[in-house]
């Protein structure tokens, strides 16, 4: 399968939202529930069939969301073609703290790149309640010229969607 297209993608956001989870769940189908933070920056690669006829290779960067980390965020975010902003949806603090990322990015990258927000661990809300008001992400997504999706790397909800539709906004930009 020869890829048509290939797209630098970057997974951003506070630290434990799930970056990692939802790369893992989308590459290789797997979840795990030992956690390990990142270390600066990890990357997995995928082709993917985005339409009938499309084939796209991702080359996922997962970038750590230490703090400490900060300081190498401009040599990860460089030839990115879209970003996939995570926070926490059991977590309300993670929320403002993801939109503190995108700021970053843009302040560092030269072009405004596709970006989608997804809220992570919808899983968990049965469990916890809703501790976020979820049309804040909505309308942040909206002003953002973006959309809200909502994942669970656990269940595996929405997290393929999510990569497609980016992949989709990524080639509508890049063509």
């Amino acid at each position: 399968m020869t890829a048509d297209f290939t797209f630098k993608c970057l997974i951003i956001g506070p630290s434990a939202v799930g970056k990692t989870s939802l790369i893992r769940r989308f590459v290789e189908d797997q979840f795990s529930t030992s956690y390990k933070f990142t270390i600066g920056v990890d990357f997995l690669a995928k082709t993917v069939k985005f339409e009938k006829d499309k084939i796209a290779k991702l080359s996922i960067w997962d970038v750590g969301g230490q703090e400490r980390f900060k300081i190498l965020r401009r040599s990860f975010y460089e030839g990115a073609h879209g970003a996939l902003l995570v926070f926490d949806l059991s977590r309300a603090n993670t929320f403002p703290k993801m939109k503190e990322w995108l700021i970053d990015m843009r302040s560092i990258l030269e072009e405004k790149i596709p970006i989608i927000i997804l809220g992570n661990k919808s899983d968990l809300l049965p469990e916890v309640g809703e501790v976020i008001n979820r049309d804040k992400p909505k309308k942040f997504a909206e002003n953002e010229e973006s959309i809200y999706i909502e994942t669970s790397a656990k269940t595996g909800d929405n997290v393929e969607n999510a990569f497609i539709e980016l992949t989709r906004r990524m080639l509508k930009q890049n063509s």
